[in-house]
This record gives structure tokens, C-alpha cells and sequence, in this order.
């Protein structure tokens, strides 16, 4: 079966927001193939009026909203494959519309929009409960990989980001990832994470005592190599160590190779 993208993007005023345009998730059109349906939210018309071309022309379906509170009210009525939110909104901000979905127990991948680019602020964004963030300015295409990465993981599941091998549940030292279950645990404990944070996890585990390169890092999990001035992999990278170390683990356990990448310590 072939997969089509569809996006939701909702507008404040537009008349294709809610109604019959929400359907259902991931749904079979009428010539068999499958659309995905992603939420997004930006209070700044220009780029929600230019993102809605673009991804028209890319084969998107696109639609869009322009606050915080909009946003939830058709994250919770509309079910969607994926949400991009932007963090500077009116009313609910993007913090906030993530904080308040996680709480009431949607689990969806979140993209988040954001123009303050200090590590702090975008460490803000995961603990929220974003699963991946873009800063602005970006790049179109920037953009259209991280969203076909979100739902490719989400359809896909883990075996599309693993470096090798199936089954079973990987360990190394006091750390125990089970991939089938999606779950992680520190000693006992189990870890909080979102699906990009459990993803690298995974990778690393499942390679534990290798120098995986930021390349192939991108490549397995982002499917996108976004060059060696993104900081994108050292924001989840800081936010692992910080779970972990929070759990218990030493601060080694994650290893930076200086210019080459990143290993877990095998047991």
C-alpha cells in the first residue's frame, strides 16, 4: 500500500478547521492510500500562509490555527498523527499546549516551533514533553524531514531506527531498554522519555561500545544529516545524560567522542 502525507495546520479563521476536514487519524482515502493528518499552530500569519503553500505543493493537506487555545481544542477533537507547535503563542503557548496534551495523557509527537535558540530554552521545549524542535529561521526542508522522522517512528516503531539485530530487551551497565514495550529503565527505575529521547537510547544501547558518528546518528534517527552546525543532537544528548544521571547513573555512561560522536559505556 502506498502512504500519502496529509498535514493539518489549523487556522484561527479558516473554515477548513474542525468540521469534516478533522476525519480520522491516519485514514485510507478513497483510492487506498493512507494520510497522515499533523497539527500545527503559529500565531505569525505570514508563516502559516507560506508553510501552507509549500506543503501543498509538496502533497500535504494543510489547514491552520493561530493560538494556544485553538490548538488544544482541535488536538483533543481532531486526533492527529503529529503536532508543530509554535512556542511564542497567544492566550496557551506552546509550552503550555504541551504540558497540558502530556497531562492529559496524549502521547502524539510534538515539533516545536521556536525562535530563542539558547540551550536552556530548548531543553524547555523536551521537558514539556516535545519530542523533536526547530528553530527559527528554518529551512523548508529541515522541516519536512523532521515531520516524515516523527511519523515514520510513530508508524514504523522502533525497528526503522535500530543499528542492527531484533528482539529481547538491550542492556548495558544498569540501563535496561526494552524496544517491543518501548520502555527504559536506570536500576529498576523507569525513565520518562519522549519517543525521539527513547529512540536515541535505543541506538546507543543497541551499540553500546561503539563511536556512533553524528552522521549516522541523524541519518538513523532523523533520516536527515543536518550538518555540523546543528545542535539538534546535542540538546537530546544533554537531555539524556540529565534522565539518566537524575536516575542515578554516572555521567559517563554516555561518551562524547570530541568531533566524531557519541558511545554508550558497555557493561
Amino acid at each position: 500500500m502506498r502512504w500519502a502525507r496529509t498535514v493539518l495546520v489549523l487556522h484561527g479563521s479558516s473554515s477548513k478547521a474542525g468540521g469534516d476536514s478533522a476525519g480520522t487519524a491516519a485514514a485510507a482515502g478513497q483510492d487506498g492510500v493512507m494520510t497522515f493528518r499533523v497539527l500545527v499552530a503559529d500565531d505569525d500569519r505570514a508563516i502559516r500562509e507560506s508553510l501552507e503553500r509549500a506543503l501543498e505543493l509538496e502533497g500535504y493537506t494543510v489547514t491552520t490555527v493561530a493560538d494556544g487555545v485553538q490548538a488544544l481544542s482541535v488536538a483533543r477533537r481532531g486526533d492527529p498523527d503529529v503536532i508543530v507547535l509554535d512556542v511564542m503563542m497567544p492566550g496557551v503557548d506552546g509550552l503550555g499546549v504541551c504540558q497540558v496534551l502530556r497531562a492529559d495523557g496524549v502521547r502524539t509527537p510534538i515539533l516545536m516551533l521556536t525562535a530563542r535558540v539558547e540551550l536552556t530554552d530548548r531543553v524547555a521545549g523536551l521537558d514539556a514533553g516535545a519530542d523533536d524542535y526547530l528553530a527559527k529561521p528554518f529551512e523548508l526542508d529541515e522541516l519536512l524531514a523532521r515531520l516524515r522522522a516523527l511519523l515514520r517512528r510513530t508508524q514504523g516503531g522502533p525497528a526503522e531506527t535500530s543499528a542492527g539485530g531484533s528482539g529481547g530487551v538491550l542492556q548495558a551497565q544498569g540501563l535496561r531498554v526494552d524496544p517491543d514495550a518501548r520502555r527504559a529503565w536506570w536500576q529498576g527505575g523507569e525513565l520518562e522519555l519522549t519517543k525521539t529521547e527513547f529512540d536515541l537510547l535505543e541506538l546507543l544501547v543497541r551499540n553500546a561500545g561503539i563511536v556512533l558518528t553524528h552522521s549516522t546518528i541523524y541519518d538513523q534517527i532523523w533520516g536527515y544529516d543536518f550538518g555540523p552546525e546543528s545542535k539538534n543532537l546535542a540538546v537530546y544528548i544533554s537531555y539524556l545524560r540529565r534522565k539518566l544521571e537524575s536516575a542515578g547513573a554516572p555521567a559517563g555512561l554516555i561518551r562524547t567522542i570530541r568531533g566524531i560522536g557519541y558511545s554508550v559505556t558497555p557493561g
